[in-house]
């Protein structure tokens, strides 16, 4: 029995695509998770997949702080690298987070392959530094390819979970009546500058009609305020996949998981990247989208600033007046959401790691 290690943790956008790719593999397959302690893996996988962590750190500092963080990785590679063989490991897999430096040079140290995925357009440290080091380097977008010809990369596209590929109903909860339902989500996170920008808006939009679904995080201090009839506030749903494919819009970060499940929903969107992310990872994520048509950028800003509220009115008003199709820029923008959607992506990247685990045991 093929024995598989996969390596993710941190966020949603780590964690999901991993968890999409264990399900696509062969039910003959054995299936362990590494990740750190403390972190959202312990919540979503021990009740699907046994789970080891190792304390790791990432790759950022400067002085005394990087020097420490490198005692960390070379700690956790040790760990990892007796983790595969206690454990007879014959591939790994990495989707990111701070555990994928320790897997990879874990994995090269035992002459175990490694995949690693790479969802954003723009390469993360990790994939930027030790990518060459993996045996295969799938990423999400080709936008990343193009930056990594060291690796040489495979366009994958970026898994997304079964639930998302099958018709989902409207949640129960969700407001009902004709107008038009905007999504609102900050990711596994939550997002309080996005909540921020859209809070002086609900009213407006709830006397035009308009449903409103504001996933807020559960973070937000702000949250639990009464809120106008048509309007539902909750801190997450596990419902997302039906929330996506019956939304009208979608105001969302522009995190890569975020824009996978849009995509493969063809859920137009308004993209508010986020302005810390790692190298403004967010920004070219969401200009991947703008690019195509599928999708509006606006800028994190303070809620007094009114370009989310022109925007929203611009994309909404033709639905709310009853325009025709050819008149309305949401169908254009959802029709050109869907082009990005890679449906097969989790049995893309099974398939590589069913490769590289072949060509293993036919030259040992």
């Amino acid at each position: 029995m093929p024995r598989l290690l996969i390596a993710a943790s941190g966020t949603g956008g780590h964690l999901f695509p991993a968890l999409a790719v264990a399900d696509a593999m062969p039910a003959d397959w054995s299936i362990q998770w590494l990740g750190v302690p403390d972190r959202m893996e312990r919540q979503l996988v021990p009740s699907r997949y046994p789970l080891q962590t190792v304390r790791a750190g990432g790759l950022q500092g400067r002085g005394l702080s990087k020097l420490w963080n490198l005692v960390q990785l070379l700690r956790a590679s040790g760990s990892v690298r007796r983790i595969i063989r206690r454990e007879g490991i014959e591939a790994v897999f990495t989707s990111g987070g701070y555990i994928a430096a320790p897997a990879i040079l874990a994995a090269r140290w035992s002459g175990v392959p490694v995949v690693l995925h790479e969802s954003n357009a723009v390469p993360g440290k990790v994939t930027r530094l030790l990518g060459w080091l993996c045996s295969r380097v799938a990423v999400g977008l080709p936008q990343a390819a193009a930056r990594l010809p060291r690796c040489r990369p495979v366009v994958t596209g970026t898994p997304v979970r079964q639930a998302f590929l099958e018709p989902a109903p409207l949640p129960t909860w969700a407001p009902l009546g004709p107008g038009p339902l905007l999504l609102v989500m900050g990711g596994s996170q939550g997002a309080l500058g996005l909540n921020r920008m859209l809070r002086p808006l609900l009213a407006p939009l709830a006397a035009a009609g308009v449903r409103v679904v504001h996933l807020t995080g559960s973070n937000d201090p702000e949250a639990g305020q009464p809120l106008p009839a048509g309007v539902v506030e909750r801190p997450f749903s596990n419902e997302i996949p039906g929330l996506l494919q019956h939304a009208d819009l979608v105001i969302s970060r522009s995190g890569a998981g975020a824009l996978s499940e849009l995509a493969v929903a063809g859920t137009p969107a308004i993209l508010v990247p986020y302005p810390a992310a790692a190298d403004r990872h967010q920004d070219a994520n969401a200009a991947a989208a703008a690019q195509l048509g599928a999708a509006v950028i606006v800028w994190q800003q303070p809620p007094s600033e009114p370009a989310l509220e022109r925007s929203l009115w611009r994309l909404l008003g033709p639905r709310l007046r009853g325009a025709a199709a050819n008149c309305d820029p949401l169908v254009a923008m959802g029709a050109a959401m869907a082009q990005l959607a890679v449906r097969d992506a989790d049995r893309q990247v099974a398939a590589l790691l069913l490769s590289l685990q072949t060509q293993r045991s036919a030259s040992s």
